[in-house]
């Protein structure tokens, strides 16, 4: 009984300990998940409280739990509008990027620590992708709004570059045991990860979500079931020979896809799930790694560490993206900068010591120690170094709350909740507003007072304002109590000038004494400035031309819907 009272305790403490530390990473600048590291190493055999955890096998265990929540998680919140952008970089980052990377690393290790050419190829293929918990992590948790394009491209990556790690893994693991096959059983190897992956994570995910968005069930179950369809997704993909861990990733995708009352009660709770699962996976990776042990190969590793960071990861996205993608050279560069490693090249570093490999502590101690340098010197860097690259765009005006009414079964009315910010509407009765025709005020507080709104009443800044009304009315509403903070931030982003992008270039070069090439005239504004970004554009592509910069500011689906203009 001692025992479990110790354990909870211990638990309870070190869980406590890591949620609390979030603050301190807040304001210090440190990354987080390298704190739950640090909990966990000062909890460890060599540390303050000096438990001894030397089980791999539970850690194997607890990594995949952990990896699985996390990706799923991930899955929920990536919306498929990201894919028109992101998908393809995405993938070939994944494979041939991770695969580069792997193999730049591995030399580099084999010259390091006087391994031969497979053991050295080893460590690369451990720490060669990047890990899904730290950009998730890190991308959230900074605050940055990057461009769709860069953002969509490294969610997508760290999502799905796993099969191809594992895949690279096991071959060479397999190959230093005596037990690897032919050429074609390691391509079948291969092509299941990836292909079982596909099939059965996006046919699963796709009845998953169905069922979710029919059923009717206590709020607190949806998230329950969302989970358990996950985790059979993930068993059944890895029991056939495919990778569980992209299965449950793009289970996450189709589910949080599909719109409907479940998501409402499902991503809170996700949300929670992911963090507890971040801070017991790095928790249980400190307690199992041994200070000394890695102070052995602090040096050696840290060369590696650099290599990867300033040599291998930034090779493998230039040669990946540039010459097939229409990325500019600061997206490039922040892309390369954001190969985060976290739990995965640790968790895969126990597939040697689990196989019985020579020099599997060496392995273990390696992938620490990137890790380690990986989240201090690019997690700690990632907001200086995305607004010195300006790959940011300002930050959209979105409620303060909302929720559904539970109206609905589908596309549902929701309570939005404003807050007056905007000095335009000081004074300006409610009947002038240019409120979506679908939405209406139900109530209206001033000074913490409940006032009943009509036509006549006239707002005032610090006014809270209810707004019942769906999702496809949040743009004019955000637009409409957008606050003079942001407003003056997007101003100076996307200029003070705002066209029409179905405006003919022809008006648009007579206005402003432009000179154009023959065709463009006839082009309208949007497919111009689509045109000079390459195709595919995102919010926040910008072009300067005859002393103008030209900034994509809104876009729907496909198209350019306007364009903001800043004159020199």
């Amino acid at each position: 009984m001692d025992s479990i009272n110790t354990l909870f305790l211990f638990c309870g403490t070190l869980i406590a300990l890591s949620v609390l530390a979030s603050r301190l990473s807040a304001m210090a600048g440190v990354p987080l998940l390298l704190l739950f590291l640090g909990l966990g190493m000062l909890a460890g055999e060599e540390g303050l409280l000096g438990i001894a955890f030397d089980d791999y096998s539970l850690a194997f265990v607890i990594g995949h739990l952990a990896l699985a929540m996390i990706l799923l998680d991930g899955g929920l919140r990536t919306r498929l509008k990201t894919f028109r952008v992101g998908l393809r970089p995405a993938l070939g980052l994944a494979t041939i990027g991770v695969f580069i990377t792997s193999g730049i690393v591995g030399v580099l290790a084999m010259w390091v620590f006087d391994l031969t050419l497979m053991q050295g190829l080893l460590v690369g293929a451990i720490v060669g992708s990047t890990d899904a918990a730290a950009v998730f992590s890190m991308l959230s948790g900074s605050g940055l709004n990057l461009n769709e394009r860069v953002g969509a491209t490294l969610e997508i990556e760290s999502g799905t570059n796993d099969p191809m790690a594992i895949f690279l893994t096991l071959v060479l693991i397999e190959a230093l045991v005596g037990d690897l096959g032919g050429p074609l059983d390691m391509l079948w190897f291969f092509v299941q990860q990836f292909a079982l992956a596909v099939i059965i994570g996006l046919g699963a995910g796709w009845l998953s979500a169905r069922l979710l968005s029919y059923l009717d069930l206590a709020p607190g179950l949806y998230s329950l079931l969302a989970l358990a369809l996950g985790f059979c997704v993930f068993g059944l993909t890895a029991a056939l020979g495919g990778s569980g861990f992209l299965a449950i990733y793009l289970t996450g995708l189709m589910i949080g896809n599909r719109q409907g009352r479940h998501l409402n009660f499902i991503l809170p709770v996700h949300d929670g799930l992911a963090w507890l699962s971040q801070i017991g996976l790095f928790l249980v990776l400190g307690l199992l790694v041994t200070p000394s042990a890695l102070l052995d190969v602090i040096l050696p590793a840290s060369i590696v560490a650099l290599a990867l960071i300033f040599i291998a990861r930034p090779l493998a996205v230039v040669l990946t993206l540039k010459p097939f993608f229409h990325f500019r050279w600061r997206e490039v560069v922040f892309i390369s900068w954001v190969g985060l490693r976290g739990a995965v090249p640790i968790v895969l570093a126990i597939f040697p010591v689990i196989g019985g490999v020579e020099h599997s502590a060496l392995y273990f101690n390696v992938a620490f120690a990137v890790v380690l340098l990986s989240l201090l010197i690019q997690g700690g860097s990632l907001p200086w170094v995305a607004k010195r690259l300006k790959v940011m765009v300002p930050d959209r005006v979105t409620p303060n709350h909302r929720g559904p009414l539970g109206v609905l079964p589908e596309n549902d009315f929701e309570m939005f909740v404003y807050r007056v910010e905007n000095s335009d509407l000081e004074d300006v009765p409610i009947r002038l507003l240019r409120f979506p025709s679908g939405a209406l005020i139900s109530a209206l507080f001033r000074e913490h007072v409940m006032l009943h709104p009509k036509g006549s009443t006239r707002l005032s800044q610090g006014d809270v304002i209810c707004v019942i009304g769906r999702d496809d009315d949040l743009p004019a509403l955000n637009r409409l109590f957008n606050g003079e903070a942001k407003l003056k931030h997007q101003r100076a982003f996307f200029g003070t000038f705002t066209l029409d992008a179905e405006a003919r270039m022809g008006d648009v070069a007579d206005a402003y004494g432009l000179t154009l090439s023959p065709g463009e005239a006839a082009l309208s504004l949007g497919d111009f400035m689509a045109l000079r970004v390459g195709g595919h554009p995102v919010v926040g592509d910008d072009v300067d031309w005859h002393g103008i910069h030209w900034v994509v500011n809104e876009m729907e689906g496909n198209h350019i819907t306007k364009v903001g203009l800043r004159l020199y």
